[in-house]
């Protein structure tokens, strides 16, 4: 008997071409959709590479259709609501700035692939991302970046465990963007040529700061001052939602020197400015971490190389996790801007060691 991959298909060209290179290798492949934001309201031709929407969904169905294996859509918009979008409403009101691509994959995506795979008998899950899965000699698996470095989605898929990864398979990760265009065409996909989704799907106009106000009562918005280092005032400002760690622009305030947003102090209203020397920070605690490798001892201090957000370069550093799910990040040098809410994810060379989320930032005084 065929072994069965349950593939989740966006309707764009990567989750199309993952399943239709299942298929070809003899897999039983069934293809879902998964809704999970509303239709977007924005007019299509001002939208700028979102997804979930019918049109997707109905590409999909046509590249299933064609390479013969069944089609599905489930609706998990109540789930994805108050899992993922009411997590980011929150996190703004708090004066983070969260994530929703990691939450979606941990929360929705693999959580309910899964729920889904083992109701209809299937062995394995299936994405289009761009990543790889490899099984040591020692029968451990190990989650690393793509071959397509400009691509490689490994950053998002730290949550993801032993468990996870003995039944996942990831088509593309040895596959470059172009080639697998190339390949979508010559198999006669309707979308070879599909722009990409690039951006937050429930937020189709980038507009954040009123999407969290749109879904916020008045009493849950937290405006308050700007101030400098000194605690000067600066200006005013009509909630800390509308700020993230490092933002220059928008602040509002006449200056004669650069200034960027150094901390959000949600409680009290303040949002920080400060100079750009004054971002860099000498490490982070993140919490919530999960470990992709289950073989790192609590208390262990290990090398590795950190990113603190998808498009940074990984930096050298050391980490040190301790039994309650916290770990205490020091970078060899050269701190960048700490953005408590961002994803921290440890990488060993192309592996992916695990993750978490930052806390906070570590300050020069802690460092000492």
């Amino acid at each position: 008997m065929r072994p069965r991959v349950l593939v989740a298909m966006s309707g764009g060209v990567d989750s199309s071409v993952a399943a239709a290179i299942l298929r070809e290798q003899g897999y039983d492949v069934v293809g879902v959709a998964m809704r999970l934001a509303p239709e977007p309201s924005v007019p299509l031709a001002k939208r700028r590479g979102t997804c979930c929407s019918h049109d997707d969904f109905e590409d999909a169905r046509r590249v299933a259709e064609r390479m013969d294996f069944p089609f599905y859509v489930i609706d998990l918009r109540a789930d994805f609501a108050a899992r993922v979008v009411d997590n980011f409403v929150s996190e703004y009101l708090d004066g983070r700035t969260p994530n929703p691509c990691v939450m979606c994959n941990r929360e929705i995506k693999f959580d309910r692939l899964w729920s889904r795979a083992r109701a209809l008998a299937a062995d394995y899950v299936a994405t289009g991302h761009y990543a790889r899965i490899e099984q040591g000699a020692d029968g451990r698996f190990h989650l690393l970046r793509a071959a397509d470095d400009a691509k490689d989605q490994s950053y998002f898929l730290f949550t993801l465990g032993q468990d996870e990864l003995a039944r996942t398979i990831f088509p593309l990760g040895a596959m470059t963007k172009t080639e697998v265009r190339a390949r979508a065409r010559a198999l006669g996909l309707a979308t070879a040529d599909k722009p990409e989704s690039q951006e937050i799907c429930f937020v189709p106009d980038d507009d954040y700061a009123s999407f969290v106000e749109g879904r916020s009562a008045p009493a849950q918005l937290r405006p308050g001052s700007i101030i400098d280092s000194d605690g000067r005032r600066l200006a005013a400002h009509s909630g800390v939602h509308r700020f993230t760690i490092g933002q220059r622009r928008g602040l509002g305030v006449a200056s004669g020197q650069r200034l960027y947003v150094r901390e959000i102090r949600a409680e009290s209203g303040e949002v920080v400015a400060g100079r750009r020397e004054e971002l860099d920070s000498p490490g982070l605690i993140a919490n919530r971490i999960s470990l992709v490798d289950n073989s790192i001892a609590p208390g262990r201090e290990l090398s590795v190389e950190v990113k603190i957000r998808h498009r940074h370069r990984a930096i050298p550093a050391t980490m040190r996790v301790d039994s309650g799910r916290r770990a205490e990040i020091r970078f060899a040098s050269g701190g960048p801007a700490v953005t408590p809410g961002q994803a921290c994810v440890f990488y060993r060379g192309e592996e992916v060691l695990g993750g978490g989320f930052i806390e906070r930032a570590i300050t020069e005084e802690q460092a000492n």
